[in-house]
């Protein structure tokens, strides 16, 4: 059996969730801020991604991050291109944790159009996959955004998720296509109704052994997704958090069915470079077993 077999079978049927540790340039301020570094503690691009890098290295390598409770680990290219006790991050992750690693490939977001947000164009997205193979990277995961509930803004995005996914699926990766729906949507309800017709359009179009993982926002109807969740083609149903405190968003997964949590803010929530190693890990320690908790339905 492979690696990619093992990790195949792992993002499948283990229990646990994908820890979202994507931040990129323009979330990174953000993120580090969170975390207790004001933005005078850096000066240029490159000391800031080595001060993200440092916070996105200290929760790997917490005792209490593992493949017990973690299947993976989504990547900003940077991170992939760095190492963690003298090995890649994705060498590390793999091979120390058994933590899948995945890489985030999307360039951002495109200007609002017909109420939603396409990705921007990813003109060198071939080069990125070869360097995510040389790195052992799993999958992939994209994003855009849907901010009203309009089926032609909908129907755009999940065209444009499934066409490059369908490209990256056929380079070896498993993609994740993440249509985000707003949580502040003023009819996030029918969006959400919208997005789920068109998905189960995209992937009933999907060749045998065509493969995505779908990364969508926890929705207002619970078990919305259970189709999705249940499709040949779908390796993993995850939930993002959305901007939902993260008691909101295990309290609203809790009731998913099938569904496990791919979450970024949530989880690093209470997490401070202030903190000493052991308060750092108790803290991460809570976090991580409150979501594998309500992943666990």
């Amino acid at each position: 059996m492979t690696d990619r077999d093992r990790q195949l079978e792992k993002m499948r049927t283990a229990e646990g969730f994908i820890a979202a540790l994507d931040q990129s340039g323009g979330s990174t301020p953000k993120a580090l801020q969170i975390y207790g570094i004001a933005e005078d503690a850096w000066s240029g691009d490159d000391e800031m991604f080595a001060l993200v890098h440092e916070m996105r290295s200290r929760i790997i390598t917490s005792p209490s991050f593992g493949g017990d409770r973690i299947l993976a680990a989504i990547l900003f290219e940077n991170t992939m291109e760095r190492e963690i006790e003298g090995r890649s991050t994705s060498d590390y992750l793999w091979g120390e944790k058994q933590i899948v690693p995945l890489l985030k490939v999307d360039k951002g977001l495109a200007e609002e159009k017909d109420g939603v947000r396409v990705m921007n164009p990813m003109p060198g997205l071939d080069e990125l996959l070869d360097r995510a193979a040389k790195y052992g990277v799993f999958g992939t995961k994209m994003r855009s955004v849907i901010g009203q509930a309009n089926a032609g803004g909908i129907q755009a995005i999940v065209d444009q998720q499934f066409e490059i996914g369908r490209h990256i699926a056929s380079r070896g990766f498993v993609p994740i296509l993440e249509p985000e729906v707003d949580i502040h949507c003023p009819d996030k309800r029918g969006a959400e109704q919208l997005l789920k017709e068109a998905v189960l359009r995209g992937l009933d179009e999907l060749g045998n052994g065509e493969l995505v993982m779908l990364k969508l926002t926890l929705p207002e109807e619970d078990n919305l997704y259970r189709e999705a969740i249940e499709h040949p083609n779908v390796v993993r149903v995850v939930a993002l958090s959305g901007g939902y405190s993260r008691d909101e968003a295990n309290e609203r997964l809790s009731r998913q069915r099938g569904m496990v949590a791919s979450f970024s803010r949530a989880l690093s929530e209470g997490l401070s470079a202030q903190q000493s190693d052991a308060e750092f890990d108790a803290t991460l320690n809570a976090s991580i077993q409150s979501i594998f908790e309500a992943s666990k339905t």
